[in-house]
């Protein structure tokens, strides 16, 4: 009974195929959302932070205070981590100056920071020990600080490293590829990859967010943020209902 009482407590999903294909939509949708409010809607990045910050917070408390597992609701709080990652990368490296490779180094400081302490409070950052308000709480900022991290790593890839928008795309879904055949061929461990892999699918929705948004003449496809946000917001709710997510199990 205690076991099925710790099953029932998570409210984040198992990690499997249709997990990664939501997250790197939501990650895209991240990108198109957060340039929609800041860049179309002319809010600029400080506002657009603002708002996203207010829904993110929303959605934790929500996630949190949930009695079982809702796909809607944690889908729509990682929608909230990315979308309020893109305007708060943007600001700090755009508004505020530090730059993309300043704002990197930040931010992954501060994601190092949080999963080392989140070790240390609880002895594991796996997502199948996340069952408790606490584990939660780490699980959130954590993934908030990676999002913000992979919208400044993919825009310093793209941009700032010179490879564009189609080179961002086959560098970060080369190592992907990486990660997927470390999984089944070595022995690292599966928490580590799972977290190089969250990371890493951020600045890959990153890059094919810009590039389905930006101008031609930056290399981008220039379609409108609006539909393109549109768009990848049907495709996840089609996947949502199409195909049941599970609970994450305790690990043992």
């Amino acid at each position: 009974m205690g076991v099925a009482t710790e099953k029932s407590l998570s409210k984040v999903p198992e990690v499997t195929l249709i997990f990664w294909i939501i997250k790197i939509a939501a990650t895209t949708l991240g990108e198109t959302a957060g340039d929609a409010v800041s860049m179309s809607m002319n809010l600029g990045y400080l506002i657009g932070t603002g708002i996203f910050a207010a829904i993110f917070v929303g959605a934790v408390i929500a996630q949190i205070t949930a009695k079982r597992f809702r796909p809607v609701l944690y889908w729509t709080t990682i929608i909230a981590t990315t979308t309020v990652g893109t305007t708060m990368a943007d600001f700090a490296d755009r508004s505020l100056g530090i730059g993309y490779a300043g704002g990197t180094a930040l931010l992954f400081t501060l994601l190092m920071g949080s999963l080392l302490i989140w070790y240390r409070t609880l002895g594991s950052v796996s997502v199948e020990t996340i069952s408790s308000p606490k584990s939660e709480i780490f699980y959130w900022v954590t993934i908030m600080f990676s999002q913000t991290l992979g919208t400044a790593l993919g825009d310093w890839t793209a941009d700032t490293a010179g490879l564009g928008y189609v080179g961002g795309v086959m560098i970060y879904a080369a190592l992907l590829a990486v990660i997927v055949a470390a999984y089944y061929r070595t022995n690292i461990s599966r928490t580590v990859l799972f977290w190089v892999a969250f990371i890493l699918t951020r600045p890959l929705g990153a890059v094919v967010g810009d590039f389905l948004d930006k101008p031609m003449n930056a290399g981008g496809l220039a379609l409108s943020r609006y539909s393109a946000s549109a768009a990848l917001l049907a495709v996840i709710v089609a996947c949502i209902l199409i195909f049941p997510q599970s609970a994450a199990k305790e690990a043992h």
